[in-house]
């Protein structure tokens, strides 16, 4: 295939191609169209494929090659980074502050005005909360929202999508405890999407996309029970 397949707003996920076809230049680019319907965005996650699009472009769908990963095994914490832990006084929740973590990751950067998460990406993915297959994990100082990552979980699949850091650290810290939360649930995949040398310092690592989809296939089937996993006590906590 030498340019995106088209697909229907009205089709069926089904519609979407097979991964492997996705265009090498620009690397993963795959599908334009469709829509994100909860059907949808779980249906594309479970093979291999993710919107990423601006707010004036159509939805495009994503699956490069390579991929991005995180085996929870093997998260890496740097020194720098545990002493952090062992100093920040902050607690990290999940599915505390849904709502609350989306927004801060969609809100503008330091470096750019521009987002990926155009306000119907943040509905789906709200949707896709409330329904139970997309979680939130929160670090906060005192009872303020300093930092937070969230994502998709089908099966034994963690699909990231964004984080955000309004204080030094917070979403790795927010990240070391909930990569430690997934493990014990029996995650044995984080999907980070796209290489990033922050990723890398935090373990992850690229692998070629047939085994990306070899590994979705063994644990994204059964795709498990969607629901909430907000707890009464934080799953964290960093002590000065």
């Amino acid at each position: 295939m030498d340019k995106p397949h088209w697909v229907s707003a009205t089709a069926s996920p089904d519609e979407l191609p097979d991964a492997s076809l996705a265009l090498t230049e620009p690397n993963g680019l795959l599908a334009v169209g469709g829509c994100l319907h909860p059907e949808w965005l779980l249906t594309a996650y479970a093979r291999g494929i993710f919107p990423w699009y601006e707010s004036r472009q159509p939805i495009l769908w994503w699956s490069p090659d390579p991929r991005a990963v995180l085996f929870p095994h093997e998260l890496h914490v740097s020194r720098r980074l545990r002493r952090r832990i062992r100093s920040a006084p902050l607690r990290v929740s999940v599915d505390v502050e849904f709502e609350a973590v989306i927004a801060a990751c969609a809100a503008p950067r330091q470096y750019t005005r521009e987002t990926w998460i155009t306000p119907q990406m943040l509905s789906a993915y709200i949707e896709l909360h409330e329904l139970g297959w997309a979680h939130s994990f929160e670090a906060w100082a005192d009872d303020e929202l300093v930092g937070g990552f969230y994502g998709v979980s089908i099966g034994e699949v963690f699909f990231g999508e964004s984080m955000f850091s309004r204080q030094t650290d917070a979403s790795k810290i927010a990240f070391v405890h909930g990569v430690a939360f997934l493990e014990q649930r029996g995650c044995k995949l984080i999907d980070c999407q796209v290489w990033s040398h922050h990723l890398q310092a935090l373990g992850a690592r690229t692998i070629p996309r047939n085994e990306f989809l070899a590994m979705l296939e063994r644990h994204c089937n059964p795709p498990g029970q969607p629901a909430s996993w907000r707890t009464t006590s934080d799953i964290g906590v960093s002590h000065r």
